[in-house]
This record gives structure tokens, sequence and C-alpha cells, in this order.
């Protein structure tokens, strides 16, 4: 039944005729078939290969029997958390809880465990102990190795000896996970499988990493872990190790040693997909929403965002270094071919759902649509160089004319109306490419009002550690955007995505972004506070206060008021902020703010009022003290009355 869901239950196998499954798929997310999904693609890549996968989706962890439900599988068990870390999921970056989970049905929280991954690990380990266990998505990916989790503050093991997994199989894994389906089913066992890109697996003897016995070992070893607990330089050290071994071509073996013996080494990452095989992954036979079974509990929350959305890329040589796209994707751009997006397209539209809108066609960049120049699908990426940053590279392929050609055919498409773009569009890679096409098209075609884009701060200092471009870079495209607006006699608008708190960003540059906002004169409603996820050259400035790119210190705030004064600088027009801005004005020595001159940020209030009248030549008289005594007696008598 290739064009049904997949088994989640023995009653669907017994419908199948099947007696017993190749993998049992553990999920922490509900059973969505969609390639947006992780693991739809995975299991349905393995589908196309002839296995028999079934799915138990957010079992009970608290219930050994939950994950019993459809037997003990011939080949393996796989586990992932979902299609985010379980504790970005659950958590805000104050680490108050979330009060929804988009990817549970009916939005309901507290149907995965924190550290899933873990959790299902151990549950099976204690139920199965003799059938392999692999581990993939976003949180074993991004955990692979010794890892920063802000959560618990502290540095963690690798995921694959916390969860007692056999292998992980990390970044997209539609490559490695055929290769360890092949190796198992040809009969070896699973702990020999040491040899395929896209793994992480452990060994206790030196012997057992491959590539030991040559006579030039292609091994790295990294600090060790306790090395790193004791010295957070050491991690510093070791994730500017792991950040230039990322690359497919170009990537050594790595090995991180544990007290008791074991290494965990991580192979180099699988190879890019070609774009024919992109078009088959995205092509696979998926049903394209949720299980039927949610559908009484309101469907799953996070099927609207991609639904009518479209797939073009994956990888991104942008490199900012909050994101861990460069540890899960690669920098090197894939991409699927016109005539496959087409169709998916054409099938939307036959969509009873589907209202003319096409809500975005992109990736993790969406102006990405080929690799940042010619060399990188032979040789790799430079692993000393980023390709934008802090200035494109004189070899970058800035050319947007294969993405404005597919632009149009899907604006052309019968049943379209208008085709939003969604994705990211990275501002600096457009102005270097000599063509204003792009942004003509963008602006005339796929623009509703607003153009959301990511400057993420204004001070140059911080957009240095957040590997961004420059200020000047983001002031050129926005007189770019606006001349192109106004040649076409549209009214469109900037939207700029802000960060609060990065490291390298302390109250003095707060106040910087500030002024930049009074003098751009927006305010946004909504301000991001840096996350410190798993696996980004940020979050490892936050835990160690050094740049791993150069072992330079970077200052961090950690401190919650501060945070929250950061924060505030950025929506200083709110009356909520009054009391942090003022603090926070006063604490960076910029008083001078703090006025009725069109550049304060703030106006005298109290006795700060008095002090400005002072300091201005000015007094309050004796007969306006009186008459404001006299307001505040009313005052209370009337709350008295009331009362």
């Amino acid at each position: 039944m290739k064009n049904g869901f997949l088994p989640v239950s023995r009653q669907d196998m017994m419908d199948r005729g099947i007696e017993q499954l190749d993998f049992v798929y553990i999920i922490g997310d509900a059973y969505v078939d969609h390639p947006s999904f992780g693991h739809a693609v995975i299991s349905r890549v393995l589908e196309a290969h002839g296995y028999r996968v079934g799915i138990i989706s957010q079992p009970d962890w608290k219930d050994e029997n939950s994950i019993t439900i459809l037997g003990k599988p011939r080949l393996a068990f796989l586990i992932s958390a979902g299609n985010m870390d379980s504790m970005v999921n659950h958590y805000f970056v104050s680490k108050k809880r979330r009060s929804t989970d988009a990817y549970t049905p009916g939005g309901a929280v507290g149907k995965r465990p924190d550290y899933a991954a873990v959790v299902y690990g151990n549950l099976l380990r204690r139920k199965y102990k003799d059938v392999p266990v692999i581990i993939g998505g976003i949180e074993a990916s991004l955990r692979r190795l010794a890892h920063y989790d802000y959560w618990s503050n502290s540095l963690k093991r690798s995921i694959l000896l916390d969860s007692q997994a056999d292998l992980i199989s990390y970044g997209m894994g539609e490559r490695s996970i055929v290769e360890i389906a092949e190796a198992l089913d040809g009969g070896i066992s699973v702990k020999d499988i040491t040899f395929i890109p896209g793994t992480v697996y452990k060994t206790r003897v030196l012997s057992g990493i491959t590539g030991w016995k040559e006579k030039s070992c292609n091994a790295v070893f990294l600090p060790s872990y306790e090395e790193m607990k004791e010295n957070s330089q050491k991690y510093a050290e070791s994730f500017g190790i792991q950040y230039k071994n990322t690359d497919p071509f170009t990537a050594r073996i790595l090995a991180e040693a544990y007290p008791d013996g074991t290494f965990v080494v991580q192979n180099p990452p699988q190879k890019p997909l070609t774009m024919s095989e992109m078009d088959q992954v995205y092509e696979l036979h998926y049903m394209r929403t949720y299980h039927p079974s949610y559908e009484e509990m309101g469907g799953v929350p996070a099927i609207a965002e991609v639904k009518f959305s479209l797939v073009s890329n994956r990888g991104c040589f942008g490199g900012c270094s909050f994101c861990a796209l460069t540890f899960h994707q690669g920098r090197i751009v894939q991409v699927r071919s016109h005539e496959s997006i087409l169709r998916e397209a054409k099938e939307m539209t036959k969509d009873p759902d589907f209202k003319g809108y096409i809500h975005d066609v992109g990736g993790p960049t969406a102006n990405f649509r080929h690799p940042a120049c010619a060399k990188q699908l032979k040789s790799g990426v430079c692993p000393d160089k980023q390709c934008l940053f802090p200035s494109p590279c004189k070899n970058i392929n800035a050319d947007h004319q294969d993405y404005v050609n597919l632009l149009r055919k899907l604006r052309a498409l019968k049943g379209v109306k208008k085709v939003f773009i969604r994705s990211g569009i990275r501002f600096d890679y457009l102005l270097a490419d000599k063509s204003d096409a792009f942004l003509k098209e963008l602006a005339e075609h796929h623009v509703s009002g607003q153009l959301k884009v990511a400057p993420e701060h204004i001070s140059d200092a911080v957009l240095e550690k957040m590997g961004k471009p420059r200020r000047a870079v983001y002031e050129q495209f926005v007189k770019k955007y606006e001349k192109i607006n106004a040649s076409l006699g549209k009214k469109q608008y900037l939207v700029p995505y802000l960060m609060s708190s990065h490291p390298g960003a302390s109250l003095k540059e707060a106040v910087e972004l500030a002024e930049y906002l009074r003098d751009f004169g927006y305010m946004p409603e909504q301000v991001q506070d840096f996350y410190p996820t798993p696996s980004t050259l940020s979050t490892v400035m936050y835990y160690t206060g050094i740049d791993p790119r150069d072992g330079s210190k970077v200052y961090v705030c950690k401190n919650p008021h501060e945070k929250n004064m950061q924060r505030a600088l950025i929506q200083y027009r709110d009356p909520k902020n009054y009391k942090l801005v003022r603090e926070a004005l006063i604490k960076a020595g910029r008083e001078d703010l703090i006025g009725f001159d069109k550049k304060c940020l703030i106006k005298p209030y109290g006795n700060d009022r008095e002090k400005f009248h002072k300091s201005a030549g000015q007094t309050v008289s004796k007969n306006s003290k009186k008459k404001k005594t006299i307001r505040n007696r009313h005052a209370k008598k009337h709350k008295e009355t009331v009362k």
C-alpha cells in the first residue's frame, strides 16, 4: 500500500500482510507524512529501497510497553526527537515552559520528554538489549559530540553515550541510513559499522577507528571530555576543529576520548545529493499531511506552515554564527529541478484547501539556488574562509537568474494567484549580483507590503561575532530596496529581525541599536533574545567567552536583568519598558538620551524631570509644585471613595 500511511499499529501491519517490520521508527513529533518532516523523509527513503518501516509516534516514556506495540524489528530501531531539539521545543530562552507544541496533535504539551532521544534510547535498551538502535534528526545531529547544554548549564557527553544507542546518523541522513540498512541486512554487526560517512560510532580500542591501521592515520583527536570539562578553552578549541571538518570532501575523522576508555568517533559527512537525487527524495509517496487519527484532536498545527510551501534547496553558505546549519545540512547548496518543483506545485493546486497562494519557495536561505562557487561540488568548501563573511568571496557566483526563472514559472501556473517568499533573503548575496532583476521581481511580485529581512544588529562589533555583514551593507540594501519600490510606484516596507544579548553585545551596543531604530523610525513588535542551542559558534562563545575562530575573548551577557535591559532598549517606545530603558541608559553613561530633544529615547519623569530642568537652567515653580500636591490629594481621595 505505497499510497497509504506507514503502519502505526499491529492492525496496520496485518492489513499489509506484514509479520515483522525491518525498522521501527520512534519519533517525538506527531506522525506527519510530509517531506518537511525528517521522519517522513527517512521512512519513505527506506521504503523506496524495499524496507518495511513502522512508526511509533510520541510513546508514553513512563510505560515501557508503549514501544512494543509494533513488535521487535528485524534490523533496528530508529529514533528521532522530532523536527526540533526537544529542549528548544519545550522552553523559551528564559527557560520558562512553552504553552503549546506545534508538532503535537491539537498543539498539546507534555507528549514527549525532555532530552527525548536520550529517554527513548534508554527505554529501548531496558526492553530490547540486543536490537541495534540508531538515532538521528536535529537533536542527535547537533549533540553528536560533547556539547554545551544551556538548559542544564553543563557540558554534556556525546548523545551516543547518554542514549545508549549504537550509531548516530547525522545530517540529513538519506545516504547514510540506506548504507546502514544495507549493512545490517547483509549481516554486518552494528558494532562493526564504522565506515559509513555521516555516522558517529563508539569504540574502546584505537584500532577500531577507521584508518588507524593506515600508515598515516586520517583521524584527528579532539581534546578529551575530561579536559573540556576542566577547561572551557579546550571546548572552544575542540569546536574550532569540528567547524573546519564539516565538509564531506575535506573533513577528517574526529575522535573524542572519554574516561572509561571509550572513543566517540565521527566520520566525515555524507556527500551532497545531486539534483536528480533531491528530486527523488521530494517526490516519494508522501501523503503530505498528518495521520488521520489526529483529526479529532484538531490536527497538527505545524502542517499549516508547510502545506502550501515548496522546498527548492538545502544547505547554506551564509555562515551565521548562531545557526547550526553548517553542522546539519552543510555549506554546499543542493537544489531540486524546476520540473520537480513545478510537479509538486501543480499537485498542490488540486488540494481543496488551496486558495491560490504558495506560501514559500526556498529553504534555509531562499535566494541560494546553486553552490557558492564552481569548485565546491568537486573540492568542497574552504575550511578557513567563509563565502560571504566578512565580505563576499571574489569567486562567489552571485546569480539569481535560475531562481527568477523558477518563480516566473510558478506564477504562471493555473490556479496560482501569488507566490510568496518567506524563507530568509540573504541581502549581501543579493547585492553581490550585478543584475537587479531578482530584487525588482521580488518587490513587484513576491512581497505583500512588507519584506522581512534579518540584519540581526547594527553594531559592527556584534555583527562580526554573528558572522553577519556590516551595517553599511544593510543600509546599502535599504536604499536599493526603497529606490526599486519607488520606481514601481509601490510603498513597501522592510521589517528587520533583531537579536538582543548575542555574545559581543553589551549595553553600549544595545544603545547603539536603539539609536538606529530611533533614526529609522521603527520599533519592532518582537525581539529575539539570543538562544544558546547546541553546536553553534555563538553558543560556544556564550559558554566559554572565547571566539573559537581565533581564540579571542568575547563579552557575554548572562545576567537576566541586563538581558531584559538590552531587549527593552530595542523596544524603548513601549511604556512598559520605561524603567528598564532609563536604568540601562544611566548604566551605559548615556543620560544624554533622556530628555525632550528629538534625539532622546525617553523623556524625563519624576526626579529626572526636575534634574533636567535644573541642568537646563530652568526651575519648577512652587506654584507648580503646589498644584501637583493638590492633584495628588484629589486622586487619593477619589481612590478611597471608589473603594
